[in-house]
């Protein structure tokens, strides 16, 4: 995996380890990373990064209306 650094200035009130959090969730959410990916970014294990995007109403299985229907084989 190439890892990229990037300098941000961030807001007052805003930690590194909440920001390096928001943006793990947007990238999963966007799907430009993996969760396994995000959670690292994020510093957290798969599972507590699970939690997470729980807490923030991200799903983690995205499937589309079609791929539940072949899942559930309705």
């Amino acid at each position: 995996m190439v890892v990229t650094e990037l300098t941000v200035e961030l807001p007052l009130g805003l930690s590194r380890e909440e920001a390096k959090m928001l943006l793990a969730i947007k990238l999963y959410e966007t799907v430009k990373v993996s969760l396994g990916q995000a959670a690292r970014t994020a510093g957290r294990s798969k599972r507590d990064f699970m939690e997470l995007l729980g807490q923030q109403h991200v799903p983690i299985f995205n499937y589309s209306p079609e791929e539940l229907r072949e899942e559930t084989g309705s």
